[in-house]
């Protein structure tokens, strides 16, 4: 891709490197992939917890306001916790500076169900940025991380392209409404335009939370906001046997 240095190592893919230096110009692109719903990360299986929501009673169309409710409750955790990963990650000791953040999320994420359900999708994310920047200093510490949790990785990814504090937490709230609005059409008769328009009518609160954890830099800063509804529908679906996603 023109613009794009290659990366260097065994096992890089040429192409891709880290959005450093002044005017590299890269994070935006380097954005957009990240956020991009074909990424080879198993994202496609993930509901964001709309599934059991939908299952346990909740009305289609209140749907935006449980995109709400996620935003300020377990996105915000994760967030916080990818952005202290991402500070870290260039820190002089990475691979303590993560195990931190992996551990500072966990205890924050009462749920099994969820905890099992962000390794899975921290292993995905992990097998990319492994490929991509295999010789990273925090792409190196994540392999003694046993199933780090997406957040981390999503640190890591974001310090080896580029991506300011603000941008991590602005991909991970989009992600999150987009993935539920996606997960939507499959599940309800809902017209697609619609969809879209709960991601757009979001927007001013995907900004206040990336705004909310942005200057976070250390584990203890992570929020800490429990949705026991979520989390006790996530446990639910994690048991049943006939369902569209894995969470």
């Amino acid at each position: 891709m023109t613009g794009l240095s290659a990366a260097t190592g065994p096992g890089a893919v040429t192409g891709l490197s880290a959005a450093t230096g002044p005017g590299a110009g890269r994070s935006e692109l380097m954005l957009m992939l990240l956020s991009d719903a074909r990424l080879p990360t198993g994202a496609h299986t993930q509901s964001a917890g709309l599934e059991p929501a939908i299952n346990g009673g909740m009305p289609a169309r209140d749907v935006p306001r449980y995109i709400t409710a996620r935003l300020r409750t377990v996105t915000r955790v994760e967030a916080g916790a990818a952005v202290v990963a991402r500070h870290l990650s260039s820190g002089p000791d990475p691979g303590t500076g993560l195990a931190l953040v992996d551990l500072a999320w966990r205890a924050r994420t009462i749920s099994p169900a969820l905890r099992e359900t962000s390794a899975l999708l921290g292993r995905g994310y992990g097998r990319l940025v492994g490929r991509l920047w295999p010789e990273h200093p925090a792409v190196v510490a994540l392999q003694a991380i046993r199933l780090p949790c997406r957040a981390v990785v999503l640190g890591v990814a974001a310090a080896c392209t580029g991506l300011a504090p603000m941008q991590l937490g602005r991909l991970i709230g989009y992600d999150e409404a987009q993935t539920i609005a996606a997960a939507a059409l499959k599940i309800a008769p809902l017209d697609p335009v619609d969809a879209t328009a709960w991601v757009i009518g979001v927007q001013d609160d995907i900004e206040r939370m990336a705004g909310s954890v942005a200057g976070l830099t250390e584990p203890d800063e992570i929020p800490a906001f429990g949705a026991p509804l979520i989390e006790q529908w996530a446990e639910i679906h994690s048991t049943t046997t006939q369902r569209l996603f894995r969470a």
